[in-house]
């Protein structure tokens, strides 16, 4: 079974029916099908329904995000240990940003960092990863 693991952009790009949203939808589809396990950090989730309250305030946000729940998602916990790996991402990769428009924040960190434990793949169009390819498998999605 594949393994997947989602970033923030790639729940905002299914939920602002972006161009995106048809990939993310046909991933969700093959976890109901029980060909595929999507996993999303907890810390990630969060930032999904920060951006909802800030856009579209709290009802919205909280209506949103119990439709999310009965996604075919995984939410994994913020360890400690898990909370140290992003970290350790987070710092891996600093030294490729110091001339670079890319920087690896934190928050992505966690997807980062979940994907290599798991090794999955990491399902983002956020353009922040593009120095993280070789260490574990991308699926790109077009914004």
């Amino acid at each position: 079974m594949k393994t997947y693991v989602f970033d923030a952009s790639a729940l905002f790009g299914f939920l602002q029916k972006r161009a995106a949203a048809n990939k993310v939808n046909e991933l969700l589809k093959e976890a109901l099908r029980g060909r595929a396990d999507i996993l999303m950090s907890a810390v990630n989730y969060g930032e999904v329904y920060g951006g909802i309250l800030r856009e579209h305030g709290l009802d919205r946000a909280v209506a949103t995000m119990s439709a999310v729940h009965a996604l075919p998602i995984r939410l994994m916990d913020a360890t400690p240990q898990r909370a140290f790996r992003a970290a350790e991402v987070k710092s891996k990769y600093k030294l490729y940003y110091v001339e670079s428009k890319y920087k690896l924040y934190y928050v992505d960190s966690f997807a980062a960092a979940l994907a290599i434990e798991y090794k999955a793949t990491l399902v983002t169009s956020d353009s922040d990863f593009r120095r993280l390819g070789h260490d574990f498998p991308m699926f790109w999605l077009k914004v």
